[in-house]
């Protein structure tokens, strides 16, 4: 199923029970935290996301709910080396794996290689989103060839001049030398 903005709640179990599939894009604007590392550019921008839900048979041979995410989004960033804006393509596609409460979720998490959350019938899909697009940042931005030349080297006149002024501390110790001369 197509939708033009992601619900913000979604019965995880139900939507898995149903094998359901849904896809569709939200603007980076309803990201805040997100918003934080743009330092507000790309607002009007869109990301494109995709849920499938499943189940699974557990080692238990009991049911598991899982949830696939896809995300890409287009996010500009501040690039380290020229500080001129850069687009980040952030890419994430990850399985989770839902769990009875928090607490089984935090112990079974540990131990796993895929990721396990508690289910909720109130799931915030959003929150979910934004942490993985917050953790699939890049923790450098920058541009593979930099658009401007960087400048490698800085030259501050003041401080050329204080220091040709500043004297030897050792010239002291030379005129005590030549006057016991």
């Amino acid at each position: 199923m197509k939708q033009d903005s992601l619900p913000l709640h979604l019965d995880v179990k139900t939507f898995a029970h149903s094998t359901g599939a849904m896809s569709g894009h939200d603007l980076l604007s309803k990201y805040e935290r997100i918003m934080e590392d743009t330092r507000g550019l790309g607002g009007e921008r869109s990301l494109n996301w995709t849920i499938r839900g499943e189940l699974r048979v557990g080692p238990d041979g009991d049911e598991q709910a899982w949830l696939h995410l896809a995300v890409q989004a287009l996010v500009p960033l501040i690039c380290q080396r020229c500080l001129g804006p850069a687009d980040m393509e952030v890419v994430v596609d990850r399985a989770f794996r839902f769990v009875d409460s928090e607490a089984l979720a935090e112990v079974q998490d540990e131990e796993a290689e895929e990721d396990v959350l508690a289910l909720s019938r109130e799931f915030n899909l959003r929150e979910l989103i934004e942490d993985e697009l917050l953790m699939a940042l890049p923790l450098v931005p920058r541009h593979e060839t930099c658009p401007v030349a960087v400048k490698l080297a800085v030259t501050d006149p003041d401080f050329e001049a204080a220091l040709a002024e500043k004297t030897n501390p050792f010239a002291v110790l030379a005129k005590l030398r030549d006057t016991k001369s």
